[in-house]
């Protein structure tokens, strides 16, 4: 088997057109990703990407990953990950060093499915279904004279673009104002289109139950990141106290970062992000672990056409929680903010048609990248 012989970090930003920002008051005016390359001897390469601030997972990659994987089998991919996941664990079992494990993790499956000739999701299990049920994330905060006006006005679009499930953002610091946006949401988009909420962790414990129980009679599917991901014990009082799911997860990292929440069923819903959490590889071990507990795994999605790719392969192989004669597969989180690197990345686009995303079914992740892409938006 050819070795692995290259390995190259793509920092990539652009900028956002119109600034948006949700419950952490942080304006996003630019969009970026750390675009992971690995070619191997024999000129197979593979593509990854890393959650995050793009220039830290490159300074993990090129001082600490990238160096003890030249030269090694790529079909070793858990392998590797044991082997760099034990080299950083003393400073850095969690955040932008597991983020950029992940990125190296998806672009090692990447390869092995070129060379093999085969989607990853044949490589992992099979595909439990060829299409997914894509749900539109947007509605942040834009225009603060207009918050409910240019809430109803996204939403009828992704509705007439054939979404029929929605999340929104709370959490304007006002409960009265976040529950009169959601209710002329669900007014303007009806009662038969699925809807979120997404706090961005930004209440306390009394105040997301509250909350939560008003968010219920607007039948909302389920309450996102209600309160700070440190707060466990905080996370099982506020599941325990609402009826809807409460979902959480995309801020947590490796099956050990997510024993205790699902052990403790602190979560319905747990949201690992394939880009952050640890790659392919840890994303599988995270999904058995919540099904052997009851949880339901709905992975978080932010980024470039890669992680979107991989994000679909994950889901291709995910069984139906729990198996039914009608059952609700776990959906696709597709982001509909500004953002190039989703958009013209690859040569075929990954697009939506009244909701539904295919699987694809090309080699590896079954992607074409673009490198005069990477060459305009490149960060120096």
């Amino acid at each position: 088997m050819s070795q692995i012989k290259k390995v190259t970090c793509h920092v990539v930003s652009a900028p956002v057109e119109r600034p948006f920002t949700s419950s952490r008051g942080w304006l996003y005016k630019q969009r970026g990703s750390c675009i992971v390359e690995i070619e191997t001897a024999d000129g197979v390469v593979g593509w990854g990407e890393c959650y995050g601030p793009s220039q830290v997972a490159r300074a993990y990659i090129e001082s600490q990953y990238a160096p003890r994987i030249l030269g090694r089998d790529p079909f070793d991919v858990e392998v590797i990950w044991e082997d760099l996941y034990n080299r950083i664990k003393d400073y850095g079992n969690k955040g932008m060093a597991i983020s950029a494990l992940s990125g190296i993790d998806i672009a090692l499956w990447d390869i092995i499915g070129k060379t093999c000739g085969k989607p990853i999701h044949k490589l992992i299990g099979g595909a439990h279904r060829t299409e997914v049920q894509s749900y539109a994330t947007g509605l942040y905060f834009i225009d603060m004279d207009r918050l409910i006006e240019e809430a109803v006005e996204e939403a009828q679009g992704y509705v007439a673009e054939g979404f029929t499930a929605i999340k929104m953002k709370i959490g304007l610091g006002s409960p009265k104002l976040d529950l009169e946006r959601v209710r002329a949401v669900r007014e303007a988009v009806g009662g038969e289109v699925r809807l979120m909420v997404d706090a961005n962790h930004c209440f306390t414990v009394p105040a997301a139950i509250r909350l939560g129980r008003e968010l219920e009679k607007l039948d909302v599917e389920w309450f996102e990141e209600p309160i700070s991901p440190e707060d466990l014990d905080g996370y099982v009082e506020v599941t325990r106290a609402l009826d809807m799911a409460v979902a959480g997860g995309e801020n947590e990292f490796t099956r050990w970062g997510f024993r205790d929440i699902v052990a403790r069923k602190a979560m319905d819903i747990v949201q690992p992000d394939v880009c952050a959490a640890g790659g392919i590889s840890e994303c599988r071990k995270i999904a058995t672990l919540a099904a052997a507990h009851g949880v339901e795994c709905v992975p978080h999605a932010w980024g470039s056409a890669i992680g979107l790719a991989a994000t679909l392969h994950f889901l291709a192989a995910l069984p139906d929680q729990p198996p039914s004669f009608r059952p609700m597969p776990p959906l696709l989180e597709f982001e509909q903010c500004e953002n190039p690197f989703r958009d013209l990345l690859t040569v075929e686009p990954i697009v939506q048609h009244r909701g539904v995303v295919q699987i694809p079914t090309g080699a590896g992740l079954g992607i074409e990248i673009k490198r005069d892409v990477l060459d305009r938006y490149r960060v120096a």
